[in-house]
């Protein structure tokens, strides 16, 4: 069943991919309509199944840990002011606004803290591969965007964390917050020391695609570290990718890797996204799902772009930075279940949310391709 699926993913992503170049538009919203299509909530071609989850997580590693060793790190370092402006700003602005609207709406305030924390959430995945699709993974609009995740992802589990232990969640602030230091303290230390060392010690090895290979486990084991140490493993798989560029093996890793993510794993991450929506009683909370979309949307969008304009940047490049971390992704979705496990969203709520996520993820490259035309030539669209 899993070599069929394969077999018609691969084939339908392409295309799709394709199609919507054609249409001046990434190739990554052509794989995101794809998924909906062949998924449960229109064909039913492609199922949900968990081992597809499993190879889509595989693929969203890849994805980051690519775009670690893209970086451009002198741009990184001058980013750094927008990087903390962005990913404070773009926190606080869909939070104040997400709890507002939960409590305009007479949820109690826990559920209204709570849909704000939801919408405060930040994915960066999907604008990783339409920016690098329009050749601004290396701008400072780029930068910008992979450090502020950086920031959303720790303060969002953090802030998380604080509201669980207010709401009677069996959870400890204290040892989050130590958790997460001690993830970053040995994450650096490691980068800069370990895979080095770990890239020369295999690199003579007489097997093939040693130093690929080395690549491949220190992803992985910095993407285990971080989901053990409470942060997502998208993060610990893009220090890897920083630590491996500054290393002589950076362009084997990187073209080697490309092209293993590139081939199978990430156009299944792409993909399953569509196949996991779930439009069950989309016509009953239509309204909804419409108003919470459009608050996920422009909250976002304004806040982060509010951060980048207080750090310098022109309104167009703030608009871009904006735009750029629109998408929740898959770290709101796993917010979203700690929420119904923990009684502070109900089904129905539940359902909107995960529907308000989706739209968040589809209108992410659109939009960042619309800005960015206006900013930048595109530089290559494949």
């Amino acid at each position: 069943m899993l070599i069929a699926q394969l077999a018609v993913i691969l084939f339908a992503a392409k295309l799709a991919g394709d199609a919507a170049v054609r249409l001046g538009q990434p190739a990554v919203l052509g794989k995101l309509l794809i998924g909906i299509v062949l998924g449960p909530s229109v064909f039913g071609v492609i199922e949900d199944t968990d081992l597809l989850q499993e190879l889509s997580q595989i693929g969203v590693i890849l994805l980051m840990f690519i775009a670690g060793l893209e970086t451009d790190m002198d741009q990184f370092r001058r980013t750094g002011k927008a990087a903390v402006a962005v990913g404070v700003l773009g926190i606080l602005v869909p939070l104040l606004a997400g709890y507002a609207a939960g409590a305009a709406f007479g949820m109690e305030t826990g559920t209204a803290l709570f849909l704000g924390l939801l919408l405060s959430a930040t994915s960066v995945s999907i604008s990783v591969q339409a920016l690098k699709e329009m050749g601004q993974l290396q701008s400072k609009e780029g930068s910008a965007i992979l450090g502020a995740a950086v920031i959303d992802d720790v303060l969002v589990v953090i802030a998380l964390a604080f509201l669980l232990s207010l709401t009677g969640g069996d959870v400890e602030l204290g040892a989050v917050v130590l958790k997460k230091a001690v993830f970053f303290a040995v994450a650096i230390l490691l980068a800069w020391k370990a895979i080095p060392l770990v890239l020369k010690w295999f690199a003579p090895l007489r097997v093939t695609e040693a130093v690929v290979s080395a690549g491949l486990v220190i992803c992985f084991a910095f993407a285990y570290f971080a989901e053990a140490m409470g942060v997502a493993a998208i993060i610990g798989a893009y220090m890897a990718g920083l630590g491996a560029s500054f290393t002589d093996y950076r362009e084997e890793v990187f073209e080697k890797v490309e092209t293993i993510a590139y081939s199978l794993f990430v156009p299944v991450f792409f993909t399953s996204i569509g196949v996991a929506a779930d439009f069950s009683g989309i016509v009953e909370h239509w309204p909804l799902i419409v108003g919470w979309s459009a608050l996920a949307i422009l909250t976002k969008l304004v806040g982060a772009a509010l951060g980048a304009k207080w750090a310098g940047f022109s309104w167009g490049s703030s608009l871009a930075v904006g735009a750029g971390m629109v998408s929740r992704g898959e770290v709101a979705l796993i917010i979203a279940g700690i929420g119904l496990e923990a009684g502070l969203l109900d089904g129905n709520m539940f359902a909107v949310m995960i529907i308000v996520v989706l739209v968040t993820t589809v209108v992410t490259p659109p939009l960042l391709k619309m800005i960015f035309s206006r900013l930048h030539p595109v530089r290559r669209t494949a």
